[in-house]
């Protein structure tokens, strides 16, 4: 797959699937048992699901992603991280995959989809910090954003 080329040439047949994957992913962020910000992640290669994830707190921790005053502990994962963790232990990888993620990555994540060797990225809402948004523009992927009312 080249770098900026969609996985379907016809632009309508593309969008439904975004739109597909991007339900999925939401659905999927509902498994978080953050209270702040759930969010959730699939990576999809050559119209496969081959990995998800959603943020929380790494296996054998406490499912509690926030401290008392409502901070993010500073060792929970992000969905991308997780996804993207999950699909490392397989036999698979993200080349050439697209990320639909329900929130725009943060900088440290958009280093671990570059990567990943990940080419697109799916999104809806925008995280706060533009940065990772701004690094994997740099970094040649072809990034979409999705409104939720699409």
């Amino acid at each position: 797959m080249q770098q900026n080329e969609l996985v379907y040439t016809d632009p309508a047949k593309q969008a439904r699937y975004d739109h597909a994957y991007m339900r999925m992913a939401l659905e999927w962020s509902r498994l978080s048992h953050c209270t702040r910000k759930k969010v959730g992640a699939l990576i999809v290669k050559e119209g496969m699901i081959i990995s998800d994830g959603y943020n929380g707190t790494p296996t054998g921790f406490p499912n509690d992603c926030e401290d008392p005053q409502g901070l993010t502990l500073w060792y929970v994962l992000h969905a991308e991280a997780n996804a993207i963790m999950k699909v490392a232990r397989s036999t698979n990888n993200a080349r050439g995959a697209t990320l639909y993620l329900t929130h725009s990555p943060c900088k440290e994540c958009s280093k671990l989809i570059l990567q990943a060797g990940i080419k697109r990225l799916v999104y809806m809402d925008a995280y706060k910090d533009p940065s990772g948004l701004d690094l994997l523009d740099k970094g040649g992927l072809l990034i979409t954003q999705l409104t939720p009312a699409e």
